[in-house]
């Protein structure tokens, strides 16, 4: 069994938030699967084909997360190795996402409050939505909506998400973002021009007439007659 953790902060106030794109990626992944409440927090279990996931979203708001990841952790009887944790990141791109093993929080207050309860060693799903460019803009850059000219890569990152899901719960992080990167970049249809059977240039069908030989010569005419009296 895995823990998949989405972070965010409840509440309709700031559902739409950048800082709450972990919690619309759990969501895009639970599908139609049921929430309920439990350990602090919002809980839904999915299956992916023999591999079962517990998707957790904290509803302690961003900097009380470890709390609610630890109840859960502690209930199952898992260990940090089996959490994947999905979280905004804004020294990412927008639309970009990484996956990472370890490490530090890097400021971020959901992931300083799981390493204070549970350690630093789990998974985490980095989600890319930008930095504003100085760091005391931080704070309020991440607590607003996504503006509307970020719908559309988001809502193909969601997607992403979702189609790489089975991958990512095989342990196979590689084909998880290639996943999204599909859907993130789909291939361009080709322009290049199709060629003939057998790899050769394409050519005009033959004519299906009979070729109907040389054009008579036209009759002579009377004053060609009239010459041809005088050169006899």
């Amino acid at each position: 069994m895995q823990l998949w953790v989405g972070l965010g902060n409840p509440g309709a106030k700031y559902a739409g938030n950048r800082h709450n794109v972990g919690f619309m990626a759990v969501d895009r992944i639970a599908g139609t699967a049921g929430w309920s409440r439990k350990f602090g927090g919002e809980v839904a279990d999915v299956r992916f084909g023999s591999d079962r996931v517990l998707l957790l979203k904290p509803m302690t708001f961003m900097n009380e997360s470890g709390r609610s990841v630890q109840e859960a952790m502690r209930f199952h009887k898992l260990g940090p190795d089996a959490m994947t944790v999905f979280h905004d990141e804004i020294d990412l791109a927008p639309g970009k996402v990484r996956v990472k093993s370890g490490g530090g929080h890097a400021g971020h207050n959901g992931l300083r409050s799981i390493h204070q309860h549970v350690g630093p060693d789990y998974d985490r799903v980095r989600l890319g939505v930008g930095h504003p460019g100085h760091k005391d803009a931080v704070p309020g850059y991440v607590l607003r909506d996504f503006p509307k000219a970020d719908r559309d890569w988001l809502d193909d990152l969601l997607r992403g998400i979702e189609d790489g899901a089975p991958l990512l719960a095989t342990g196979d992080p590689g084909r998880f973002l290639n996943a999204v990167n599909l859907r993130l970049n789909p291939p361009r249809p080709s322009t290049q021009k199709p060629k003939a059977e057998g790899g050769g240039d394409r050519t005009l069908p033959a004519d299906p007439r009979p070729d109907p030989g040389p054009a008579p010569e036209p009759a002579p005419g009377p004053f060609a007659k009239l010459a041809g009296k005088f050169r006899r």
